[in-house]
């Protein structure tokens, strides 16, 4: 699976791609199909103090930006990595961009594992929850499980560009009270003040991989295609 996510952010428009990870095996098998592979140290508390840690050994200016993708995301169009890098790019005041879709039904609202955004008119994030927000108060008369209504709603895309600047900054601030309550790491950076810009998403992607049901998932939908076509 780590690859095919390598060789699927090889199709953006990135300067380079590179694998950041503390586990020598993940190390061992980047390197066997050629990947650019760094270990990084295995006190991280996230993926962020990860890259962090790269953007320092690699001395890249203040204002590079980088694309955080995950490796459990094997159906990621490419499209998105170039969106979120121009997102960030094209807005000088901006810390860090990310992607969202709609919301697309009422189970997707109320899925704690489904993380919603909250944003200003102008894409400013406001804020990220595992709760189902905004929440429609006439649409839940009888309470919490009666609710029928989630349009307005957007769900998070687990895809960051930042830059190098706000890496820093993070990586140098412990976790913050609501990301511990959340266990959303972009809520460090919303009490930080760091402004995050919110585009939707120009192609939707396909289901990650948190499960061995969402690996089997994933699998028939990837059945006969290659991430090299």
């Amino acid at each position: 699976m780590i690859e095919h996510v390598y060789r699927l952010a090889k199709r953006s428009a990135a300067a380079e791609v590179v694998v950041v990870t503390d586990d020598e095996r993940i190390r061992a098998s980047c390197a066997a199909f050629g990947a650019d592979v760094e270990m990084s140290s295995a006190s991280h508390p996230s993926g962020t103090d990860r890259i962090a840690e790269l953007a320092v050994r690699r001395a890249w200016s203040a204002d590079t930006v980088i694309v955080n993708v995950q490796a459990d995301e094997p159906l990621l169009p490419p499209a998105l990595i170039d969106q979120a890098a121009a997102l960030l790019a094209d807005d000088p005041a901006a810390d860090i961009a990310t992607l969202c879709t709609p919301i697309r039904n009422l189970a997707e609202y109320l899925d704690p594992n489904v993380v919603k955004v909250v944003a200003q008119d102008s894409g400013r994030a406001l804020y990220f929850s595992r709760a189902p927000v905004p929440w429609n108060r006439d649409g839940a008369a009888a309470g919490f499980a009666s609710q029928r209504a989630f349009q307005g709603s957007f769900r998070h895309l687990g895809l960051y560009a930042y830059r190098v600047t706000a890496l820093r900054r993070l990586a140098a601030t412990p976790p913050s009270l609501l990301e511990r309550i959340e266990r959303l790491e972009q809520l460090r950076a919303l009490q930080l003040g760091l402004s995050i810009q919110v585009g939707i998403a120009c192609e939707l992607p396909g289901p990650g991989v948190d499960s061995p049901a969402d690996l089997r998932l994933v699998e028939s939908l990837m059945s006969g295609v290659r991430s090299d076509e």
